[in-house]
């Protein structure tokens, strides 16, 4: 099982149940059919950044953590406004150049946005390769990214 659908079961579980121990995940997997040791459960909690919050029996429950509504298509624009130097394509690449200190936020900005003309990205200090789909959605990423930049 990978790691992504494992961390979406330990958040169903979460929010059917209270969860006092980690070694509770790994029994409710278990009980499954998905074996998992407590030292991946804890990487898990650790990763979903799980906090443990006072339950009703006075112990206490792992909680998922209160999340900030982020508008992350504001957030890309602000971030390619202050940091944008060029955007190219060649075939089903788009290689954006940003200033340094920018890439790895823009790279992870563009894989939160879900774009369904995007593959994946993968960025350095200042520059992100954008694996597209095919040509035409590297071309879409242009426009897209040119849009955010004239508004």
């Amino acid at each position: 099982m990978k790691k992504q659908e494992r961390q979406q079961l330990l958040k169903r579980l979460l929010t059917t149940r209270e969860i006092e121990r980690q070694e509770d995940f790994v029994d409710l997997l278990a009980a499954d059919g998905i074996h998992v040791t407590q030292a991946t459960i804890s990487r898990d909690i650790k990763e979903m950044q799980l906090v443990k919050l006072p339950s009703e029996s006075g112990g206490y429950r792992y909680s998922l953590p209160v999340q900030k509504k982020i508008d992350t298509q504001k957030k890309l624009q602000r971030t390619l406004w202050d940091a944008y130097v060029s955007f190219a394509v060649q075939d089903q690449f788009g290689f954006l150049k940003v200033l340094p200190g920018n890439g790895p936020v823009v790279a992870s900005l563009i894989d939160q946005m879900r774009y369904d003309f995007v593959f994946g990205t993968v960025g350095d200090d200042s520059k992100i390769l954008t694996i597209c789909v095919s040509h035409q959605g590297a071309l879409q990423l242009e426009k897209t990214i040119d849009r955010m930049l004239a508004d």
